[in-house]
């Protein structure tokens, strides 16, 4: 099957989105399919993102687009994002009568609005309104959308979805992440709660930050927030972007992993800190609540200091580390992605 994506966040970046469609290609490519990613950096003229200088807003990506669609002809098309490739995509999508599915990343209402108002105001209400109404449409058009959790379906409906929801959860590469293996820094002082992700306002770092706890705080990550909390908040180790058997590394040099995000879809960093054998404290919200699902996982609770102090109690890093082995191979998400191309509505 001749398969294409195309996305507006691709190579060079790093985040979720990439991971979640460099380990997709893998495998449909090891399974012979033919597949193509087409991303920002196939295009001339782009601009930096704001608030997100590392993702590339592609100027009148059309033409250009269109003519890359023709020449691949493909069987089945993915619009993986809603930014100006995902919306050029679906233009081409319904001009030329073609099918395509779409996928539910980012809760960009919320991002956007944190971002441009204080959560709670009126201004920030007015603009999630705005930004779920455009979003809504962008989806609205497809054969099917590809969410992640049960939850966060239960969320899209709840705001008004009409796009048959197909299941696409997220892996992690069980032949890096696991509990035995180096340590990035072994010396810190313990235990160490860990964090690993975008350094940005939508995470709500802060409420890791301030957390009380007696031994040491590592983030790992780089983002537009980055400077001001590394001034703020002297005692935190920040490390910048690590990737792969590095990553890993830092993984298994912590204790805990703390996920303070309220805004997440999924979290495949959840995912991965388990395989790598670690308790998770968060909060109960859509990506959590679905992943983390009996205490030997983790805790879930409104105080994040108390799920931390708690998540330490329970369970083993091999249960852990088995549970992810069990659940989360990316070969069962590329069965799913599969099925959701034929259609495979839940």
């Amino acid at each position: 099957m001749k398969i294409l994506i195309i996305t507006d966040a691709w190579h060079p970046q790093v985040n979720g989105v990439v991971r979640t469609y460099e380990h997709l290609y893998e495998q449909m490519c090891a399974r012979g399919h033919d597949v193509k990613i087409i991303g920002p950096e196939d295009f001339k003229y782009a601009i930096p993102t704001p608030g997100y200088r590392e993702i590339k807003f592609v100027l009148f990506p059309r033409r250009k687009l269109r003519q890359m669609v023709e020449d691949f002809d493909p069987d089945r098309i993915h619009l993986a994002t809603e930014g100006p490739l995902g919306w050029a995509g679906q233009a081409i999508c319904i001009e030329k009568n073609f099918h395509f599915t779409t996928s539910y990343h980012t809760h960009f209402p919320d991002y956007i609005a944190a971002r441009l108002a204080r959560p709670g105001t009126q201004r920030y209400k007015i603009i999630h309104r705005l930004i779920l109404a455009m979003i809504k449409s962008f989806h609205n058009r497809a054969d099917g959308i590809f969410v992640a959790t049960k939850s966060l379906a239960k969320t899209l409906s709840c705001w008004g979805f009409k796009t048959p929801m197909l299941p696409l959860t997220r892996g992690a590469d069980l032949d890096i992440f696991a509990p035995d293996g180096p340590k990035a820094l072994p010396d810190l002082p313990g235990p160490v709660a860990l964090y690993v992700g975008r350094i940005a306002i939508e995470k709500n770092l802060e409420a890791f930050l301030k957390m009380d706890w007696t031994g040491s705080k590592l983030l790992v990550g780089e983002g537009p927030s980055m400077a001001e909390l590394e001034a703020a908040y002297p005692d935190a180790h920040f490390v910048g972007n690590q990737t792969g058997k590095e990553l890993a590394a830092h993984y298994r040099s912590a204790d805990l992993f703390v996920f303070p995000s309220r805004t997440d879809t999924f979290g495949i960093v959840l995912v991965e800190a388990l395989a790598s054998g670690l308790p998770v404290a968060a909060y109960p919200v859509t990506g959590p609540i679905d992943i983390i699902t009996s205490p030997e996982l983790g805790i879930l609770d409104e105080d994040l200091a108390s799920a931390a102090h708690q998540a330490l109690q329970h369970g083993t890093a091999q249960q852990r580390h088995h549970h992810a082995q069990t659940n989360y191979s990316w070969s069962k998400v590329t069965d799913q992605f599969l099925r959701g191309l034929e259609k495979d509505p839940i």
